[in-house]
Parts: structure tokens; C-alpha cells; sequence
């Protein structure tokens, strides 16, 4: 897919629907999260799916796309955030209409599992989409910088990381230049050999995770590694891992050890410890658009806003 579609910006009054696309989660709490939208000028439409149960799914296939696909088509709706991950929206992705997201481009926001469907939808529809909180982070996060996240789509400005925000250290040394895309490895690796695998080629890559034990990130980086997606990266960037540690097998490869054996042996520029991912404050940031991420100053530098002005 060439030609890369930027959404159009939000506007006082603006409708954002909220979906479900993978796990279900308590329709309460994220309805009482979903008022920092309000705050902002914004309104809200709760899909249907914040209140299905099956399983571990929030609805069948069927109806967590089905809401997706209807949320792009309906006119009224400006953008879409997803209540929560979990699990399930791979399930989904060959259900989705990717011509009719092309032809109705808009704000498309989540991670986590919500990883699959930014992979699917850029490759697919040629969308800009956003790897940032969701609601369900909402409820229990009150990090300024995680809630200032949304003011980008109403106050276009394009995204600049410095250690400002966190400390960075330099795997690396060196300047890359590329789209930015990336998200949940867990997902990234489970795009490989479908339709929708990633393409890293000339892309900064970012990668991030949550409660996987070091043997088991060794697996998907190695996957990875040989698929050739650290190789084709111009650069990469290595964000949150919260609570990787061993459990199952207590005598463990430290993730340090496995970044070295993996990524930072693929020699190319490297930078870690960025916030972006289950972490607190959790950075969001536009997949898609190019950025120069620079070790010499430690900074990741965005040259657009994610949305048109």
C-alpha cells in the first residue's frame, strides 16, 4: 500500500467512539475514564461491545468487527479509541474492511494487543494510526503525560522524545531515519508469516512488553532475528518491559543479555528506555510517520504530527 493517509485533527464538539476490539473490561470503569475525552470539548459513543462477554472476547468475531468496520463508516465519528487489549483482534484483522478505512480515514488509537490491528490497518489501508493508553489505563493512571497524550489530537504538534521524559541509554551509536512503526512484540512476532506481517525495511522499529519471562522474549526476539526484521530496521528502539523477570525457569538470561545477543548484534542505531508501552507515563506516538532518532543527543524526533491540521 503507497501513499500514506494522515487523519484529519479533532474540533470541539467532535464525537470519539470507544471499542472493544479484543478483551472485555468492567463498562463502568471505562465509562468513568472515558470523561477525560469530555474534558477536552470531545463527545463519547460507547460501542456495543463494552457490554458482550465470549469467552475472553468482548463479542464474537462477527460483532467486534462489525462495530470496528461500522465506527469507520459512520460520518459522525471522528476517531476511535479502544477501551482496553487483552487478546483477539489478530482474529479479527481478515474481517476488517480495509477499503472502506482508506475511504474514511480517522484517528484509529490503542496498543497492546491493538498492536495486530496497527500492523494490518497500515499495510492494508495506508493509515496513520496511534500506539498510545487506552481507557482501561485510564482508570488507574493519572500521569500528566500519559493524559496529555490526547491534547495532540486536538493541538497538532509533532512528537519529540528526549530524556526529558525518561533516561535513555545509547545500545548503538548512530543517527536513523524512517517511519516509525513497532508496538507489543508478542504481537509482532504473531504477524509473522500472515498477510499482515510487519515490515521493518528502513523503519525505526519499537518494540515493548508485559509479563513475558525472559525465556519466552528470547524466543520471539530470535524469531524475529532470523525473520530479518532487526536487520531491515534503520534503527530501533527498545521501550518498557515491565515485570519481565523469571519465574517459571529461576536460572534465566537477563533481557539485557538477550537485547545484546538479538537486536543490538544486528548494529543498528539503538536507543533504550523509552515509556511507551505498559508503563506509566505511557508516551504516545503516530505509527507511520517519519521521525530521526539520534543516540548523540539520546532524542526521538517526530518531523509532522500524527493528524492533519
Amino acid at each position: 500500500m503507497s501513499g500514506l493517509i494522515k487523519p484529519k485533527r479533532l474540533y470541539l464538539g467532535d464525537t470519539v467512539g470507544i471499542t472493544a476490539p479484543a478483551s472485555w473490561g468492567d463498562r463502568e470503569k471505562l465509562e468513568a475514564a472515558a470523561a477525560c475525552f469530555e474534558k477536552l470539548g470531545l463527545k463519547v459513543r460507547l460501542g456495543g461491545t463494552l457490554s458482550k462477554r465470549h469467552g475472553y472476547l468482548s463479542g464474537t468475531d462477527e460483532e467486534r468487527a462489525q462495530e470496528l468496520n461500522a465506527m469507520f463508516a459512520d460520518p459522525d465519528i471522528k476517531a476511535i479509541v479502544c477501551a482496553r487489549g487483552g487478546y483477539g483482534t489478530g482474529r479479527i484483522a481478515d474481517r476488517l474492511d480495509y477499503g472502506l478505512i482508506r475511504a474514511n480515514p480517522k484517528i484509529f488509537w490503542g496498543y497492546s494487543d491493538i498492536t495486530f490491528l496497527h500492523a494490518a490497518i497500515g499495510r492494508y489501508a495506508g493509515l496513520t494510526t496511534f500506539h498510545g493508553p487506552m481507557l482501561v489505563d485510564l482508570e488507574h493512571d493519572s500521569h500528566p503525560l500519559t493524559v496529555q497524550n490526547y491534547e495532540q489530537l486536538v493541538r497538532p504538534a509533532a512528537v519529540r522524545y528526549t530524556e526529558d521524559i525518561s533516561p535513555l541509554q545509547v545500545l548503538v551509536a548512530g543517527e536513523a531515519c524512517g517511519p516509525v512503526v513497532g508496538g507489543n512484540i508478542s504481537l509482532i512476532a504473531s504477524t509473522l508469516g500472515t498477510p499482515y506481517e510487519l515490515d521493518t525495511k528502513g523503519k525505526i522499529l519499537f518494540i515493548e512488553d508485559i509479563d513475558e519471562e525472559p525465556y519466552r522474549l528470547d524466543r520471539m526476539l530470535n524469531q524475529m532475528r532470523l525473520a530479518g526484521k532487526f536487520a531491515d530496521a534503520a534503527g530501533i528502539m527498545v521501550c518498557d518491559f515491565s515485570n519481565c523477570e523469571p519465574n517459571k525457569r529461576k536460572e534465566s538470561l537477563t533481557l539485557e543479555q538477550i537485547v545484546q545477543d538479538h537486536i543490538v548484534a544486528a548494529g543498528k542505531p539503538t536507543l533504550a528506555g523509552f515509556k511507551i508501552g505498559h508503563c506509566s507515563p505511557n508516551i504516545a506516538v503516530p505509527i507511520g510517520i517519519e521521525a530521526r532518532l539520534n543516540t548523540h543527543d539520546k532524542s526521538l524526533t517526530f518531523t509532522e504530527p500524527g493528524v492533519e491540521a
